[in-house]
């Protein structure tokens, strides 16, 4: 193998998680390529993978909550709970149990949104935190 290749990848194997997704960016924009819809088959993890769960790891600080299912003996208890997360009227927070899955609440940090989903989860709601 080449010496340059060798010195390359020996300092490739120094990098962080973080620092190798810095990279790519930097080589996706230094030669106009995009290699996130390349699929890769060296090994179990993938480029596209790598950078996906650094993006998560680095952007994830808000949260949102989706209300997914209502069974039909919990609607006026979780109609209820909708109202009083959501600050709506009784017609807008109905519509909202009626037609999940719906949003409930975005961009709240993660222990709002896990104090969220216990209130909705002990009026019997489905949610989930995306």
């Amino acid at each position: 193998m080449n010496t340059n290749i060798t010195n390359i990848i020996t300092e490739l194997k120094t990098l962080t998680l973080l620092d190798v997704t810095k990279l790519i960016k930097e080589i996706e924009k230094t030669f106009g390529i995009d290699i996130s819809n390349t699929p890769v088959s060296t090994g179990p993890i993938s480029t596209e993978t790598i950078i996906s769960k650094t993006e998560k790891e680095e952007e994830q600080t808000l949260f949102e909550i989706i209300l997914t299912e209502v069974p039909t003996d919990k609607r006026i208890s979780v109609l209820k709970t909708v109202r009083n997360i959501t600050g709506l009227g009784l017609k807008e927070s109905k519509e909202i149990v009626d037609t999940v899955p719906k949003q409930i609440k975005q961009n709240v940090t993660k222990e709002e949104a896990e104090a969220l989903k216990k209130d909705l989860e002990n009026a019997g709601a489905v949610v989930v935190i995306k």
